[in-house]
C-alpha cells in the first residue's frame, strides 16, 4: 500500500551556474532580459545533473520525510534513464507505476544567474498509458505532464473516484495554458490545490494581474474564487510573501518565509508540496503542514537543483524546533 502515488514527468535536469561578474552575462531589469555573448566559449563555475519534473521532485522529498510514495511516469531506455532509475532507487521511491519507451528521456537545462534560473525545458511526446487497476494507494498527486495529457487526467480522476482517494493537484503550464474542462474537472474534485499567485490568476482571471505585491485582500479573492471551483484546500505560494493557504472549514492562514541565502529556486514549489503533504498524510493540520512546506523549500533553495536540499523527516524536526516562531497567522 502507497502512502501516495505522483503523477506526471520524470527527466533530467542539468543546472549551469554562472558567476555575477561573467563578463559574458548582463541583465536587463527593465526588460526582464537576460543577455548572453552571442558566438563565445563561456565558462561556468559549477554544473549539477539531477533528476527532476514535478512528480519525481514531490516523490523524492515525501520519500525522504518517511513515506511510502511511488511515481507514475514515463522515461526513455538511454543513459540518462538509468541515472533516473537509480535516484529513484536509491531515495527509496516506488517505480511499479514507472514506464519505459523507446524515447529518449526529457531535459531541462537550466541557467542561475544572480540567484534566479532562466530554465530551457523540453517535453518528449509521450502516449501516458498508464494502468493504475493494480496500485493500491491513499493519496494521488497529480501535476505537469507533456502533450495528450487530457486522457491522462481523465484515468486519473476516475481512479481517485473509484476508489474514494485524496486528490492533490499541481498543474502545470501547458494545462494552465490550455485549461478546459479536464483541468476543472480535476480542480473540483481536489482536496489540496498547490499553486502560486500568478497561476491562481490565470485559472480564474485567464491572465495575470501583475498587481502590487504583499496584497493580502487580493489573495483572499484568488483563495475563495478557488473554494468556489470547488477545491476544498487551496494553497498559494507568493515568493518572498510566502504562502496562503484556506482549510474547508474556510479559516485563511499566512505564513511567512524562512529566511535563507538563496542559490537557486529550482523545486522550491515541489519542495514545499512535499513537506506539505507529508505533514498532512502524517496526520498534522493545515498550520503545521504550511510549516513542513515553508521549512523544506527553504533548504531547497539554498543548493542546486530541485533534490540535493530535500529534508529527511528527521531533519526537517529538528528545523522546526529550530524556528518555533514560524507559525501561520490567521487572516
Amino acid at each position: 500500500m502507497l502512502d501516495i502515488l505522483c503523477i506526471g514527468d520524470s527527466k533530467i535536469d542539468i543546472f549551469l551556474q554562472i558567476p555575477k561578474d561573467n563578463p559574458h552575462f548582463g541583465l536587463n531589469d527593465e526588460k526582464n532580459k537576460l543577455f548572453v555573448s552571442f558566438g563565445e566559449k563561456i565558462y561556468i563555475e559549477k554544473y549539477v545533473l539531477d533528476i527532476g519534473g514535478n512528480a519525481t521532485n514531490t516523490a523524492v522529498g515525501i520519500a525522504r520525510l518517511g513515506l511510502n510514495a511511488g511515481l507514475c511516469a514515463e522515461i526513455g531506455k538511454d543513459e540518462l534513464s538509468q541515472k533516473i532509475l537509480n535516484n529513484l532507487k536509491k531515495g527509496n521511491v516506488n517505480t511499479d507505476l514507472l514506464l519505459q519507451t523507446d524515447e529518449d528521456t526529457s531535459i531541462s537545462v537550466g541557467l542561475n544567474y544572480q540567484g534566479e534560473r532562466t530554465l530551457f525545458t523540453e517535453h518528449v511526446k509521450r502516449e501516458h498509458n498508464f494502468n493504475f487497476e493494480n496500485i493500491q494507494t491513499k493519496f494521488v498527486y497529480l501535476t505537469s505532464l507533456g502533450n495528450l495529457w487530457e486522457k491522462t487526467y481523465e484515468k486519473a480522476l476516475d481512479f481517485v473516484r473509484q476508489n474514494n482517494l485524496k486528490l492533490a493537484f499541481n498543474p502545470g503550464s501547458i494545462q494552465l495554458e490550455k485549461g478546459g474542462k479536464a483541468v476543472m474537472d480535476v480542480l473540483e474534485k481536489t482536496d489540496y490545490l498547490f499553486i502560486n499567485k500568478e497561476e491562481a490568476e490565470e485559472i480564474l482571471y485567464g491572465e495575470e494581474l501583475n498587481l502590487p505585491k504583499r496584497n493580502a485582500e487580493q489573495i483572499k479573492k484568488l483563495l475563495y474564487g478557488l473554494k468556489s471551483l470547488g477545491v476544498k484546500n487551496p494553497v498559494i505560494t507568493d515568493g518572498d510573501n510566502g504562502s496562503y493557504a484556506q482549510s474547508k472549514d474556510n479559516t485563511l492562514y499566512h505564513l511567512g518565509i524562512v529566511k535563507t541565502a538563496v542559490i537557486e529556486k529550482t523545486g522550491a514549489g515541489d519542495a514545499y508540496s512535499a513537506g506539505f503533504l507529508a505533514a498532512t498524510i502524517h496526520g498534522a493540520e493545515i498550520p503545521e503542514a504550511m510549516r513542513w512546506g515553508a521549512i523544506n523549500s527553504a533548504n531547497v533553495i539554498g543548493r542546486i537543483g530541485a533534490e540535493e536540499g530535500l529534508l529527511t523527516k528527521s531533519e526537517l524536526e529538528e528545523k522546526l524546533k529550530a524556528n518555533e516562531d514560524l507559525k501561520p497567522e490567521k487572516i
